[in-house]
């Protein structure tokens, strides 16, 4: 904050250390103005002048197509409410913690990722999610619009036990869908912001709530992008127990951020797929298969008659037409692309070569568990891992690493680092398959992990809560990839392979927070004045505040701590934050007084930007601060 006596003098070029997470909304907003500033009066929205500046494309119609739920206002206003919470570093918990670029955070998905947002926006090529299926027995996120982090501090005992952010939704509470749909919302639209313009997301869901989802995926991201809904073969055998269909898929919805541009990535060919392609005629071009030339769609060009070379004679048939023209059809016959049959009397096809197909194949809408795995090979996958006493049964959804494989294989690049987010970790399914996909094609994927620290039915000695397994999980797929020979390693083409994870932890900030009020005593404000003094709360820790402030400017957690050696030139401690992805960096210092040689010893310029306590510095040192730089206090 900034100190009365230097509000009185004016002093210029101080900035505020931002205190919460960025504004969500307040940013489109300035993206409107930006686009039709003659829509603001005042500094408002004017609606009548945005009706007329966009003209016939409002639907002033009192009828119209649109979607909603009871609660939906109460979750635009949650996700209208910027977070005053912050992630703490645990590099104790953490695997290579000073170079992986890999994340899990433990904590609230919400309250993440408006965390996230203002260091991710636009940065990540594909989020793969699977949420709360809503059965009446999964748990539900209740979140709390007026304080969203005290329903997780309260999960996590940071402060009393009066409340529960998870609650069962039984179909009975009158707003069995409604409640889904409120918690799902303020999560994809920020979820959506999070993708780059060529990013996808991909949801698996069920039968319950597929028809809501795709609709609220439709409000979020707009019809007009969505790819595919995709169906997962989930078992391998039918259910005879089963009241009246044995359920065995699930779905899949994909979604682009801009489906104009978003593309998917071609899969690999199976051996199944190539032994399709023979050499009957032995082309010294190689294996071939033959492909139909005629089509029901009218084409004027389409109709003739071809003499095969035993002198039979075709038609397209009734109601078809040649693909080609005649002229086309003489010059693929005569480079020999044309098939007719072993005795040359059939009807002719097109010969098409393997080598021309060998860069893959388009991704297809049914996906079967020989091909991506099922139920049963991802409770293998998860008991091999994870070392369960009693535990063993409280992930019936678990997903296999093959089926997010396939998603890595179609949303993502081998050879640019990609980031892939999921913000319902569960078992840490998603980093495992990245891990594993990097290791099968030489890819340099990182991964997001967010995942609420939910407690385990039963405690165990390790597992505590469900990320608890997460974070067990890897540590030991990490352990066994590590201790594999080299030469059974795939020699990866683009980086170092990447085997960790920085842990941070959802917690409330470290910036005090007015707490007076009218009811108070003047001896009672007094005091209250006398903490706001100092805009850290007492007990603060270095490393923590550090990664609070460089996260609420808009720094990846990735970025690196340096303490600058400054041959005793400043009695102060300095740091170094560099941010390698997004090319920036800043110096900070948390002491509780700035040393008068700190600005000359550190040479700073005008486009150094250098972070410290208010209450460390006097007007005249600011003064000198802010004519050398650009300064901003906490």
């Amino acid at each position: 904050m900034v100190s009365m006596n230097r509000q009185e003098n004016q002093q210029p070029d101080i900035e505020q250390v931002s205190m919460q997470s960025a504004d969500v909304v307040a940013e489109r907003i300035e993206q409107l103005r930006d686009v039709i500033p003659e829509a603001f009066s005042e500094d408002k929205i004017d609606f009548d002048k945005l009706r007329t500046v966009l003209g016939e494309n409002v639907d002033d119609g009192t009828e119209r197509y649109s979607f909603s739920w009871a609660g939906k206002r109460n979750a635009i206003r949650l996700l209208q409410t910027p977070s005053r919470a912050t992630l703490i570093p645990s590099p104790e918990e953490s695997i290579d913690w000073d170079s992986t670029q890999n994340l899990f955070i433990e904590g609230d998905n919400l309250e993440v990722l408006k965390l996230l947002y203002k260091s991710y926006a636009g940065r990540v090529k594909m989020i793969y999610i699977d949420p709360p299926y809503n059965t009446g027995n999964d748990f539900i996120y209740r979140d709390n619009f007026a304080d969203p982090l005290s329903r997780y501090l309260q999960l996590t005992g940071q402060t009393d036990e009066a409340g529960n952010l998870l609650t069962s939704n039984p179909e009975t509470s009158g707003r069995y869908h409604s409640t889904w749909l409120s918690m799902m919302y303020p999560r994809l639209f920020i979820a959506r912001q999070l993708l780059c313009d060529n990013g996808v997301i991909f949801i698996s869901i069920d039968d319950g709530e597929v028809h809501n989802l795709r609709q609220l995926m439709n409000e979020v991201f707009g019809e007009e992008n969505f790819i595919a809904t995709v169906l997962w073969q989930k078992v391998y055998s039918p259910k005879n127990s089963a009241k009246h269909f044995s359920e065995d898929h699930d779905y899949i919805l994909v979604y682009a951020r801009n489906a104009e541009i978003w593309r998917p990535q071609m899969l690999p060919r199976s051996d199944e797929a190539n032994a399709r392609y023979r050499n009957l005629d032995n082309d010294p071009r190689g294996p071939w298969k033959p492909s139909d030339m005629t089509a029901r769609n009218y084409y004027s060009k389409g109709l003739y008659e071809v003499t095969s070379p035993s002198g039979k004679k075709f038609t397209s048939g009734v109601g078809r037409y040649w693909r080609q023209s005649f002229d086309s059809f003489k010059e693929l016959d005569e480079d020999n692309q044309v098939w007719w049959g072993a005795n040359g009397d059939a009807m002719p096809q097109q010969k098409r070569f393997l080598k021309d197909v060998q860069q893959g194949m388009v991704p297809q809408t049914i996906w079967f568990y020989q091909d991506v795995g099922h139920t049963q090979e991802a409770k293998q996958e998860l008991i091999r891992y994870v070392d369960f006493k009693h535990n063993e049964n409280v992930l019936n959804t678990v997903k296999p690493t093959r089926l997010i494989q396939r998603m890595l294989q179609i949303g993502t690049a081998i050879d640019k680092d990609d980031i892939i987010l999921d913000f319902f970790a569960g078992s840490g399914v998603t980093a495992h398959a990245v891990f594993k996909q990097n290791r099968a094609d030489g890819g340099c994927r990182r991964v997001i992990s967010v995942q609420l620290p939910e407690p385990l039915p039963t405690p165990e000695k390790e597992l505590k809560t469900i990320s608890d397994i997460a974070t067990q999980r890897l540590r030991k797929v990490i352990t066994e990839y590590a201790a594999e020979e080299q030469e059974d390693r795939l020699e990866l083409s683009y980086s170092s392979e990447d085997l960790g994870f920085c842990v941070f932890k959802l917690a409330e900030s470290h910036y005090s927070r007015w707490s007076g009020t009218v009811e108070q005593s003047p001896d009672e404000l007094a005091n209250q004045m006398e903490i706001f003094n100092d805009a850290l709360l007492p007990g603060w820790e270095l490393n923590s505040v550090i990664y609070e402030v460089l996260l609420k400017e808009g720094y990846s957690l990735t970025s690196r701590l340096e303490k600058l050696d400054m041959d005793e030139g400043t009695a102060n401690d300095i740091y170094r934050i560099s941010d390698t992805d997004r090319e920036q960096s800043f110096l900070i210092c948390l002491d509780d007084e700035i040393d008068p040689k700190t600005p000359r010893a550190l040479e700073l310029s005008k486009e150094d930007l250098f972070i410290c306590r208010d209450v460390a510095l006097n007007d005249e040192l600011a003064a000198n601060l802010a004519l050398q730089c650009r300064l901003k206090t906490i």
